[in-house]
């Protein structure tokens, strides 16, 4: 077992530089915290930005800064000021922030910070590879080093590597909208695992998958090439034993002991006895809803004028990326929100809203939790929100009512607290007088439930069940491994080929010898696979057969003038040595009259679909549909045809984006026998991509070498990862 490589944007650990000395003092944020029980013992190391630019370290300084972060189990990656501000304020700040929160009109779609974010991405990736092993796991977090994972799985190609991404993934008509976004998700399929906080954000990212790269899906596996790719949600816990052990102290404190800020909610509490606390706490950011929530409050006390001067609310804003103008934009917004209220509604007694804008410690972070009746939490769109667990998790007597966002990520964990539309100030308005008038005994009900599911969930467990799942995905990697084609099988099956006195090839077209195309007709053979079949036909005692669903048309302009052996529309026609084709099956064509209104009616309600008609089939093909779209239509034809073809003696094959109606007596492995049964042949191949393939699989003997292209369940022997690896293999019979 390798070591675990935990990489992120920043490290867990801040410095601080004071008389030419260094110290390195840990983080206490969330992914540090959850990270802990990963990032433990000589077996890992933690790679990220120091925090400190080229421009901000003396030279003579640096080694110290190495050696301090060292001790740390952290290695850093040095950024330039200007780096800085086109990877981390550019790019990922003002494209992907705003993008994936929904907020599309603060996208800034520019060239040069997507630029500067690739080369960042790529010094993080050069990061792990310096001192990446094959057998190690990588663990890359977050939407800062999204190109990461492929970058690493270039040079890397056999390393265990996970993503998470912390914010929401975006459904895919806004997803779509984003200028790189093939590269985005080219990056992200990098990884063995992808992880996510909700069921939601992964289907948003399989859609897009799907819809943009035309990859398969099955469930939450994406297959890419040589590989399966999974996707699951992990919703992040928090360190539940830390907040709710030192709300615990925070009881046993001596008024002595108390923090000013105690102190100040305590003689608040004093004074006005009845009157209610509600604690919103945030990152000053749009996604928050800050401005909207504050609007809700006004809404709320001219709803309900009799709670003026009962409740109070308590706004801190933790200060964020200041030097953003959008955020600058947002401070004043709220400056003057909160002005303008407290202007209208205060009274000599009361003041309706107390406004923070700073950090506070994780003390007085206690104190507000601890003293709040009420948290009011209601971002407008957030990947998970850990202060509602937080505020939970402090709540001893188990009293406390959290009013929480549907738009939040926790909202999914959370039902037991009183969950709201930001946008709905009418909804709002009377959650908080539902917060306020809440039985206690349905308070302790609620939160005893929420409880428990925070302490059994903590962010340790979250890490811990993310860790598995990729050893497990792993593991899984390798049991495919055990049919795959390998070199030392084709080795065995060359000498057995060399060694055989009379041979059969058997060779699918489609997806095998040649890629897919939305038209057909474009899919023609390139120079490179005319060469290689006249070298396969040119061999001793050799004969092969190309075997397609395709007409005998197009395969009579294609290769009759190379005199192939041909076996077209699954098994109805047969060409030998250059004749004319003909019929191998005796079948009947007047169904196609009965059937083909029915495609053309599937034809006209799903865009981008057209029927092929052959000879004695007709098949229906939807590449060009959306995916979820197709799909949902070919399971609906699927059904339609079965009924109407039921006493025809005709079946339905289902290739890859194509459905074929053809008559039932008429299959590659009935073909592909008749063919066996001329000759005394000791050696038989016979590869191929999909579903109409596997009836040569089935029918050939077991001594046939049986091939699948790609990974899906079959009858074949092996399996070979995709198209470019087929012709490698084949030229092999020739050398």
């Amino acid at each position: 077992m390798g070591k675990t490589i935990i990489i992120s944007n920043r490290l867990p650990v801040q410095l601080q530089i004071s008389n030419g000395a260094i110290t390195a003092i840990p983080s206490v944020g969330g992914l540090a915290t959850g990270m802990k029980s990963v990032h433990s013992g000589s077996d890992s190391v933690w790679i990220g930005w120091s925090g400190l630019t080229e421009e901000d370290i003396p030279k003579q300084l640096a080694p110290k800064i190495d050696q301090a972060l060292a001790e740390h189990g952290s290695s850093k990656v040095n950024l330039t000021s200007e780096e800085v501000d086109g990877f981390y304020y550019g790019f990922s700040n003002r494209t992907i922030w705003p993008l994936f929160h929904y907020f599309l009109e603060y996208s800034e779609f520019e060239l040069d910070s997507w630029n500067v974010y690739k080369a960042v991405n790529q010094k993080f990736a050069d990061a792990i590879l310096e001192k990446a092993e094959d057998d190690d796991i990588v663990w890359v977090h977050d939407y800062q080093l999204m190109l990461v994972p492929q970058m690493v799985r270039e040079k890397r190609p056999n390393i265990s590597i996970g993503f998470f991404l912390h914010i929401p993934f975006p459904s895919f008509e806004i997803f779509r909208t984003l200028p790189w976004r093939e590269e985005i998700l080219q990056g992200l399929l990098g990884a063995d695992l992808i992880g996510f906080h909700t069921y939601d954000y992964e289907r948003h990212f399989l859609s897009s998958v799907r819809r943009l790269l035309g990859l398969e899906v099955s469930f939450n596996d994406i297959y890419l090439d040589d590989r399966i790719i999974k996707v699951d949600s992990f919703p992040m816990g928090i360190d539940y034993k830390k907040f709710s052990e030192a709300a615990k102290e925070h009881e046993k404190n001596t008024t002595a002991q108390q923090s000013d800020l105690q102190r100040r909610l305590n003689n608040h509490k004093l004074s006005t006895p009845d009157a209610k606390l509600i604690l919103s706490i945030d990152r000053l950011d749009y996604s928050k809803g800050i401005a909207k929530r504050l609007n809700a409050f006004e809404y709320f006390l001219n709803k309900y004028p009799q709670y003026k001067e009962k409740v109070r609310l308590i706004i801190l804003a933790v200060p964020s990326r200041s030097n953003v103008p959008q955020y600058q934009l947002l401070k004043k917004e709220i400056d003057e929100l909160v002005g303008r209220i407290n202007g209208d509604f205060s009274t000599v007694n009361w003041t309706p809203i107390w406004y923070f804008y700073r950090s506070l410690p994780f003390e007085n972070l206690i104190d507000l939790y601890t003293s709040s009746d009420i948290a009011w939490l209601t971002p407008l769109r957030d990947g998970m929100n850990l202060v509602a667990k937080e505020y939970i998790a402090t709540r001893t007597d188990k009293t406390g009512v959290l009013i929480l966002s549907e738009m939040a990520g926790s909202a999914n964990e959370m039902n037991e607290s009183l969950l709201v539309n930001p946008n709905n100030f009418e909804q709002t308005a009377d959650a908080i007088f539902e917060a306020i008038n809440m039985p206690k005994e349905e308070q302790i009900s609620r939160n005893t439930a929420l409880q428990n599911r925070l302490e059994r969930y903590n962010v340790e467990r979250w890490a811990h069940d993310f860790m598995s799942s990729l050893q497990e995905q792993k593991e899984k990697d390798v049991a495919y491994v055990s049919k795959r084609l390998t070199e030392h099988r084709l080795n065995a099956i060359l000498e057995d080929f060399k060694n055989a006195k009379k041979r059969l090839l058997f060779l699918d077209y489609d997806g095998t010898l040649s890629g897919f195309h939305v038209d057909p007709q474009k899919a023609g053979p390139d120079k490179e696979l005319y060469d290689l079949l006249d070298e396969l036909n040119a061999l001793k005692d050799t004969e092969i057969y190309l075997v397609s669903g395709r007409d005998k048309q197009t395969f009579t302009k294609w290769f009759l003038p190379k005199k192939y052996n041909m076996i077209v529309e699954h098994g109805v026609w047969i060409s030998e040595n250059g004749e004319d084709f003909r019929m191998l099956e005796n079948v009947k064509n007047d169904w196609m009259e009965k059937i083909r209104p029915v495609l053309e009616s599937f034809v006209d309600r799903t865009p981008g679909s057209f029927i092929e008609e052959k000879n004695y089939s007709l098949a229906w093909h939807y590449r060009k549909t959306d995916p979820d779209f197709g799909n949902l239509r070919a399971n609906e034809l699927n059904t339609v045809l079965t009924s109407l073809i039921a006493n025809d003696d005709l079946s339905v094959l289902n290739g890859n984006k194509v459905m074929e109606i053809k008559s039932s007596n008429v299959n590659k492995g009935r073909a592909t026998m008749r063919v066996l049964g001329d000759g005394d042949y000791d050696f038989v191949w016979a590869i191929g991509d999909d579903w109409t393939d596997e009836f040569m699989f089935q029918e050939l003997p077991e001594s046939t070498v049986t091939v699948k292209v790609g990974r899906q369940k079959t009858h074949a022997k092996f399996f070979i990862d995709d198209i470019k690896y087929v012709r490698n293999v084949l030229k092999r019979f020739t050398e």
